[in-house]
């Protein structure tokens, strides 16, 4: 059992301390064998498409995906509260990387609908997520745009009613198997963010395809979308045009404390395993756990964890009762905890030695599962980026005053 002391700290209320008990006991109830029947690296496109609909289907039955829309239109709350979803990400992470991949996917494939969209957008594509009926999928990267924004070539043309999208996204997640996509394209020819939109774009419409599944250390369904002359209705346009950098960012700035959240879960997991090892493990006839060397490794595991917490539910916290911008904060989350779930998991296959790295053994499994997590949603480098701007403009905007 992972060490709980935490849902004591200042920022959590007694309803998110029952949220993650409740959440933790259903995962140990519902995430065993039938989900785990393979190891990751062994399930083909087939059976990863079909057990991620499984879940989402089981994370919607049982109420969990109430969390990754606003209320009333199926969500648990008004407003997207961060440190439940934080909450919600660590559990399940700590449990099965794939449970929170369709979990985190239902809100962010929805954030841009919940923060923006308007009440009928709201009311047709919210409940359906909310019960795990539809699955949702976020499509902003491309080939030559990732992190750079700005740089989208992906357009959309107004037509009458219409508007005719053309351009290819790379790296969606669930790509093949959502029920609708949030889209982001650039209206017009101008460069830079102005005059970017945000457009839901369902499964089915005529030129919408999947050109390619991409293959990656800890399989989750993942390809390549192509919009070929894509007719969307103008009523599938999310606030107006001009307004998808601000939509895109504002959904990043909601869910990017919830990345740190799942690296956090994969740390405490990949600690809990140490600990169950090197207590039953003998070296030259005493427990690997009374070896100095492994205790300041586990001291160090521990402390890294703590840190990644702290700074991941002071970015909710920050979130949820100030209500403002969390750049800086949310960026601080997520480069330390998923630089320090890395460095934790690491340490783990070290003190499990030769078993840490066979295939299927949970070291190993959570060891597929980090690596991606320092890369999407904005590099570690990216983030770094991120504070340093905000730290020279708030000193800027002081010496401009001063």
């Amino acid at each position: 059992m992972s060490d709980r002391t935490f849902l004591n700290w200042p920022f959590f209320a007694p309803h998110h301390a029952q949220l993650a008990h409740e959440l933790d006991s259903w995962c140990t109830a519902e995430l065993g064998s039938s989900h785990r029947c393979l190891p990751q690296a062994a399930r083909s496109d087939a059976q990863l498409d079909a057990e991620t609909r499984k879940l989402v289907a089981d994370l919607g039955a049982a109420g969990w995906l109430r969390y990754c829309v606003i209320a009333p239109h199926g969500g648990a709350a008004t407003q997207l509260e961060v440190r439940s979803l934080c909450l919600c990400r660590e559990t399940l992470a700590r449990h099965l990387g794939l449970a929170d991949f369709a979990f985190a996917m239902q809100g962010l494939g929805t954030g841009p609908i919940s923060l923006f969209g308007s009440e009928a957008q709201r009311a047709r594509f919210l409940p359906a997520v909310a019960r795990g009926d539809c699955i949702a999928a976020f499509a902003i990267s491309e080939q030559h745009a990732g992190s750079d924004v700005a740089n989208l070539r992906t357009r959309a043309t107004k037509d009458g009613d219409t508007f005719v999208v053309r351009g290819t996204k790379t790296w969606i997640s669930n790509a093949g198997i959502a029920d609708h996509y949030i889209v982001f394209a650039r209206v017009g020819d101008g460069p830079g963010t102005n005059n970017l939109a945000a457009f839901i774009v369902e499964a089915g419409t005529p030129g919408l395809y999947v050109s390619e599944r991409i293959e990656t250390l800890a399989p989750h369904p993942l390809g390549s979308l192509v919009l070929d002359d894509c007719r969307i209705p103008s009523a599938n346009l999310i606030e107006g045009i001009g307004a998808g950098f601000r939509i895109a960012m504002a959904t990043l700035d909601v869910f990017r404390s919830t990345v740190g959240a799942a690296a956090l879960g994969m740390a405490r997991r990949a600690l809990d395993e140490t600990l169950s090892r090197v207590t039953r493990r003998e070296v030259a006839g005493r427990p690997l756990a009374d070896c100095q060397l492994t205790q300041a490794k586990l001291a160090d595991m521990a402390t890294r964890i703590d840190v990644a917490a702290l700074l991941v539910y002071r970015a909710a916290w920050t979130k949820d009762q100030l209500g403002q911008r969390i750049s800086r904060e949310a960026a601080m989350a997520k480069l330390a905890a998923t630089e320090a779930a890395q460095q934790v998991i690491d340490d783990a296959v070290q003190l499990f030695g030769a078993q840490g790295v066979v295939r299927g053994s949970a070291p190993e499994q959570l060891y597929r599962e980090i690596r991606a997590l320092r890369i999407y949603e904005g590099t570690s480098e990216i983030q770094r980026l991120i504070i340093a701007r905000q730290l020279l403009s708030g000193t800027a905007a002081r010496t401009s005053t001063s």
